[in-house]
């Protein structure tokens, strides 16, 4: 059994390295760039350029303006506040891909529940509000097409001749919870109690991440420069992942708090090689079945309700990637099957010339143990003891603990 599963890895390993290359990508690809080349290469091929800038915070000013003076001026909404999210927000944005992310929140919503129950209504508003905008000003705007009922964002192209390029837009109504942060603003804990509460009676975790969207941008906004360089790296290597082998495939954002996390265990300085850290990372997601990740610079276990959760989320199956906004949303998802071809992606990759010296020698990686990580996650919560009396819960030397999950994807 064990040597089929070898050669059929072995075939699919070989049937990966075909794909690469002779794909058109394999020529301007980071995997043919010696490690000591691939600073330039980003700076080349990955970073957005001034003009890629101008025009996507145009059309970013186009709609936010839109959304913040004309949307909802002769209805009963108001807008608190308009924010950019996603890759724009963040500072990682990859040349070419012209989308931005924008979160309407909204005074009149009350609870995360309501949210729910009335985003349709508003992303129909901003709908019809955008069609008769649209035949006033000088830009026009065509609509995707939903295929399911309850749409957590509208999405639409936007164009326009102050453009030289057309841009990709979500625009999705959340619940104000924070209302207006502060420089080192850290949430109430009251806040997660809510969400919390609400995602459990609804069982849609991860279902408001939009809510936490500005702590999202921050986690990841003010990181060295580098490291956002090596995000892009990252996401590149995620994106021809993406057009090698289609779906299924871990979500994107996992990949991007991984790199973080990477980056803070094994280095935590402005300054790196660069093919270290995507080494690193790589080899990680080559662990995928021990990863056991979360952050509290927004939440913590100082409320009994948070940390009994947390001690939940936790002890679900690997991999388990927290959002550092949103406890509720694992976004390493649950789907081992998209991290297992992953990890088989990065098996190849780890023989590419971009991981190694101009000499032919290996360029190294970071000393990063996600096992470690995890045993100082059970250990800070006494996970091992709890479990371990609960009937029904059985652990193996070496496995991870299984428990069900009901998770929605974050869309940032």
């Amino acid at each position: 059994m064990q040597a089929a599963e070898e050669t059929e890895a072995h075939s699919f390993k070989q049937q990966l390295c075909r794909l690469w290359l002779s794909s058109p990508q394999h020529r301007d690809g980071a995997q043919k760039y010696p490690a000591g080349s691939l600073d330039k290469f980003i700076e080349v091929h990955l970073l957005p350029n001034e003009e890629f800038r101008t025009q996507v915070k145009e059309a970013i000013d186009i709609i936010c303006s839109f959304l913040k003076e004309r949307c909802f001026r002769c209805a009963p909404h108001r807008v608190s506040k308009v924010v950019k999210g996603g890759s724009s927000g963040k500072g990682t944005t990859l040349r070419g891909r012209s989308d931005a992310d924008l979160v309407v929140f909204l005074t009149n919503l009350t609870s995360f529940q309501e949210q729910l129950e009335r985003r349709g209504e508003f992303i129909e508003e901003i709908r019809r509000q955008l069609e008769a905008c649209q035949r006033e000003e000088t830009f026009e705007v065509k609509f995707e097409v939903h295929q399911w009922d309850n749409p957590r964002a509208l999405s639409f192209v936007l164009r326009s001749p102050k453009l030289n390029q057309a841009v990709e837009f979500d625009v999705l109504p959340a619940f104000d919870a924070l209302g207006q942060l502060t420089k080192g603003y850290r949430p109430d804990s009251r806040v997660y109690v809510q969400l919390i509460q609400e995602c459990e009676n609804l069982r849609k975790e991860g279902e408001f991440s939009p809510c936490f969207t500005e702590l999202q941008r921050d986690f990841l906004k003010n990181r060295p420069t580098k490291l956002k360089s090596l995000i892009r790296l990252v996401k590149h290597w995620y994106q021809l992942c993406k057009e090698q082998l289609g779906k299924p495939l871990p979500p994107q954002y996992a990949l991007e708090l991984l790199t973080v996390y990477a980056w803070e265990q094994g280095c935590n300085k402005t300054g790196f090689i660069t093919a270290q850290g995507f080494q690193t990372v790589l080899k990680l997601v080559l662990k995928y079945q021990k990863l056991c990740i979360y952050w509290e610079k927004n939440y913590n276990s100082e409320n009994p309700i948070i940390e009994e959760y947390l001690t939940k989320q936790l002890a679900k199956p690997r991999p388990v990637i927290l959002d550092p906004a949103d406890p509720t949303g694992n976004v390493a998802g649950k789907d081992a099957y998209s991290w297992e071809r992953l990890a088989q992606a990065a098996l190849v990759w780890l023989d590419y010339p971009c991981f190694k010296k101009w000499d032919g020698s290996p360029v190294g990686s970071w000393d990063v143990s996600p096992q470690e990580h995890s045993d100082l996650m059970f250990q800070a919560y006494d996970f091992r003891q709890h479990y371990r009396s609960s009937p029904g819960i059985h652990f193996h030397e070496g496995a991870s603990p299984q428990v069900e999950e009901n998770w929605t994807c974050t869309i940032l």
